[in-house]
């Protein structure tokens, strides 16, 4: 019995066996399953038609790549646009975090055309960043990033979890609110918007964002030392 396509050739390998010779414990000829290329050939079995007139294997598996069942990735797409912004990424709840997400939206606003938005960007990702590892120093920390109507949006998770207790949860909003106190500097120089809140995840913790409109993000830039 053959396992493989039938158009496929195989190769035909004697096998030194006498099915009848007596000691044997099975009157059937010894088989084995020997890889090639994707299929199976069973060892002493002769192809039916012969292996020289089968077609090729590739010929077979061109016509499942063009049945559309697989779709293959444009090997030449569009450039990056403001409109396709959109990423996200975990970071350890660590001393360096800060840094590396800075890094990261420098790299992604110069890729989307959207440089003239970095100084606000990466100031206000820095400073959620940071509040974030203060406030919940060993756990990871979820960023993203979209582009959407004009603005930049930052949304941050931590795993810090809110408070029940009234009491606690307004000793503990104020603190996170004095931390990101040069975060609400910067995204009204923007004239934009932030805060934070339950995280509504299965896993709970808070969230934080803050939302840059471009024009405003540009007009920060070209007031700061670096943009004149």
């Amino acid at each position: 019995m053959w396992h493989t396509f039938p158009s496929c050739p195989y190769i035909q390998r004697q096998v030194d066996h006498d099915p009848y010779r007596p000691g044997t414990a099975s009157r059937e000829p010894a088989r084995a399953l020997l890889p090639w290329e994707g299929r199976a050939r069973v060892q002493g079995d002769e192809p039916p038609g012969g292996a020289s007139n089968q077609p090729c294997l590739r010929e077979e598996l061109s016509m499942h790549a063009t049945s559309g069942l697989c779709p293959i990735a444009d090997l030449s797409p569009a450039p990056p646009t403001p409109g396709t912004l959109s990423y996200s990424f975990t970071l350890p709840a660590a001393p360096q975090s800060p840094a590396i997400a800075r890094a990261a939206t420098r790299t992604i606003l110069r890729a989307h055309g959207l440089e003239d938005m970095t100084d606000a960007a990466i100031q206000a990702l820095g400073e959620l960043t940071a509040c974030a590892y203060r406030l919940a120093p060993t756990t990871e920390l979820y960023v993203a990033l979209r582009y959407r109507d004009e603005a930049l949006r930052v949304t941050l998770y931590d795993a810090h979890p809110r408070h029940t207790h009234p009491r606690l949860a307004t000793a503990c909003d104020t603190r996170r609110r004095a931390a990101l106190r040069l975060l609400a500097c910067v995204v009204k120089a923007c004239a934009g918007d932030w805060g934070f809140g339950d995280a509504r995840e299965p896993g709970g913790g808070t969230r934080m964002w803050a939302v840059l409109p471009r024009e405003g993000a540009r007009a920060y830039t070209e007031k700061s030392p670096r943009g004149h």
